[in-house]
């Protein structure tokens, strides 16, 4: 899985800047068509945890100002949201439309919170799992599945972006 921009290219960060922008949380968003999974990461940007589910309002804008007080009240420095890539790699309408919505979250935030997507195939999949092998009932599931599917998104963001902390403590370049 990689980053990858709205147009679906992949991210590039500015000469000398960190794919990871400044430390700080990072709020993870999985993006579906009647509740947004949220997960956030610690402030050294290590590990990612299911954070809520927000049932979709009647609008994006609702959503999105929904989102903004998260960053507020967590103090978020960035934002990556989930991108719904076909098993192919392919751009298709799901992933279209979270693009669209990417863009509408970018302008709600400003310029201050740096907006990325992420190629979230297999992540509800890998979340489900998880939450089956935990022996969770499927009513609990379906309630939480789609925080932690953000969480497994997000943890893979993390996990391959090239600042994140190594066990050496160096990091990767």
């Amino acid at each position: 899985m990689a980053d990858v921009s709205a147009s679906g290219g992949p991210n590039r960060a500015p000469a000398g800047a960190s794919s990871r922008g400044p430390a700080g949380r990072v709020l993870g968003i999985d993006l579906g068509s009647v509740r947004i999974g949220i997960a956030l990461s610690d402030p050294s940007r290590t590990v990612a945890s299911p954070h809520s589910v927000l049932l979709r309002g009647r609008d994006h804008d609702t959503d999105h100002r929904a989102v903004l007080e998260l960053v507020q009240a967590e103090a978020v420095t960035a934002i990556v949201v989930g991108l719904p890539l076909s098993l192919s790699g392919a751009t298709g309408p799901a992933a279209r439309a979270a693009q669209a919505e990417i863009e509408e979250l970018r302008a709600v935030v400003g310029p201050g919170i740096e907006v990325l997507a992420h190629d979230e195939r297999l992540t509800t999949i890998t979340a489900e799992r998880s939450l089956g092998n935990a022996r969770m009932s499927r009513s609990r599931r379906r309630a939480v599945v789609d925080k932690v599917a953000a969480a497994v998104m997000l943890q893979s963001w993390l996990d391959r972006s090239p600042m994140a902390p190594q066990p050496s403590g160096r990091t990767r370049r």
